[in-house]
């Protein structure tokens, strides 16, 4: 379903901007909902706040820092899609079912399985500069 076609209270296309321009608009808004609306996005968002601080005071490498922000970028990623499933499930599962919750469940599982890699990474990334630092 396109944009136009959503019974979403999108306002239509202004003339000088392309349906692409505004599907990035739209994504932003997807973004801004999470970080107003979701705590745990916001708690994703201080971890990888303190984790890229912590990559400048320790310098870590170009490719570390790639690391670091493919992970961190994951992360949020998933985030966002789970809340947009749970969103979209608490709307159309009414009352609740057994496969709504299983389906819930499984996204957040997905996103438990990225916070735990980004700490491995980090403890692999940061560990071996932390510990030298005596």
């Amino acid at each position: 379903m396109t944009p136009e076609s959503a019974s979403s209270p999108r306002a239509p296309h202004h003339p000088r901007f392309s349906p692409l321009l505004a599907s990035f608009g739209y994504a932003f808004q997807g973004i801004a909902w999470a970080a107003r609306t979701q705590r745990n996005w916001r708690i994703h968002v201080v971890a990888a706040a303190l984790a890229i601080v912590l990559a400048f005071a320790l310098r870590v490498s170009p490719v570390e820092f790639a690391v670091l922000a493919l992970t961190i970028a994951l992360v949020l990623a998933l985030e966002t899609m789970n809340s947009a499933l749970e969103a979209t499930i608490d709307a159309l599962a009414q009352p609740p079912s057994e496969p709504a919750r299983h389906a819930k469940d499984a996204a957040a599982g997905s996103v438990l399985i990225a916070a735990l890699l980004s700490l491995v990474v980090a403890v692999a990334i940061f560990g071996p500069r932390l510990l030298n630092l005596h």
